[in-house]
């Protein structure tokens, strides 16, 4: 009994430590003066590097988001590229502040892995591209086939739960960078890649020889809510980090964007008003300044525009609005209250 009374005492030490050391974020960022931000080593339309190392993407957009929400300036950010094994430990370790890099929200990855998720930035779901050539137009006809898949993700284990439903084999050619998954399928390696059926349309867009030749299977096997996230234990940073998403959509919903906010200064509409910090309260509530949401539209945009910039169907990759329309238009995102 002594022995488990010390070993309580001695875990509620570290649980204490480490909740006083997670609970300082916000300053540790004030103090560096930039966000450390986890985004993907390269994926078209969410985390992607020029030649000149110049990152753009949706979940890129977000990160700058947050520096915004902190600093008023979107380049008080620093990217830090992360496979999919390496993500889980760095936003744990505090190598990096937030975690923006297409992660699909789970139960045990906010359990387990101790994250927090903020609001959904993009419904997605995991589907299959094969060669053109090869004539497939269904993912049922895919008996036996060779199949491309990256190591530590939910594709993984989603692709071997839908070929065992269904009744079917396959032969998993499984690699760790995303990178090499995709230069494994273009090499012929195997029939099928499986990811994010945006990952697909991206990399199909901005991988491919020849996008043309290669066809995005219509069934779409499982649900990948995509959410930046931040570690346990500083509900001050998970809440900055959560209601700048909410900006963005919560924009969009009230119909202002970066080109016509500043027609909203006189509005007599009470909810914007607390909105754009005219009204105060929203800011101080954060640890932030009043002006911190009216400054992420301005300098970064609403949810729309962060999505038609680097998704939309006037991108590469061509992407519809689908399930990431406002709730208003048939689609799931949907802004908590600002009050």
């Amino acid at each position: 009994m002594k022995s488990g009374l010390l070993a309580a005492a001695a875990a509620a030490v570290v649980i204490t430590a480490s909740a006083a050391a997670g609970a300082a974020t916000l300053d540790t960022v004030k103090q560096r003066g930039f966000v450390q931000c986890g985004v993907n080593a390269g994926l078209p339309g969410f985390g992607n590097p020029d030649s000149a190392g110049n990152w753009t993407g949706l979940d890129v957009d977000y990160c700058r988001a947050v520096a915004v929400a902190i600093f008023n300036d979107p380049n008080k950010v620093k990217f830090t590229p992360l496979s999919a094994q390496q993500r889980f430990p760095a936003i744990q370790s505090g190598e990096v502040d937030l975690l923006s890099r297409n992660t699909t929200a789970t139960l045990t990855r906010d359990t387990s892995v101790g994250l927090n998720f903020a609001p959904v930035t993009y419904y997605d779901g995991q589907g299959f591209m094969v060669p053109k050539k090869l004539g497939v137009k269904s993912a049922k006809e895919l008996n036996g086939a060779t199949v491309c898949v990256q190591s530590g993700t939910t594709t993984e284990l989603n692709l071997a739960d839908y070929f065992r439903a269904n009744n079917m084999t396959y032969n998993p050619v499984v690699i760790e960078s995303n990178d090499e998954v995709n230069a494994a399928y273009f090499a012929g390696r195997c029939d099928v890649l499986t990811t994010d059926v945006s990952g697909l349309a991206g990399t199909r867009a901005g991988v491919a020889p020849v996008p043309e030749d290669h066809v995005i299977l219509p069934e779409v096997i499982s649900k990948e809510p995509l959410a930046p996230a931040v570690r346990h234990g500083d509900d001050q940073w998970f809440d900055i980090v959560k209601w700048t998403v909410y900006a963005t959509i919560q924009a969009e919903e009230f119909g202002i964007n970066s080109k016509n906010i500043d027609e909203f200064a006189n509005t007599k509409n009470p909810d914007i008003q607390r909105f754009l910090g005219t009204s105060p309260g929203m800011g101080k509530a954060l640890g932030l300044d009043e002006k911190w949401a009216y400054n992420i539209v301005k300098k970064v945009g609403n949810y729309g525009e962060i999505f038609d910039r680097n998704v939309g169907p006037g991108t590469p990759l061509k992407l519809e609005r689908g399930l990431n329309a406002l709730w208003t238009k048939g689609g799931l995102m949907y802004a908590q209250p600002f009050r």
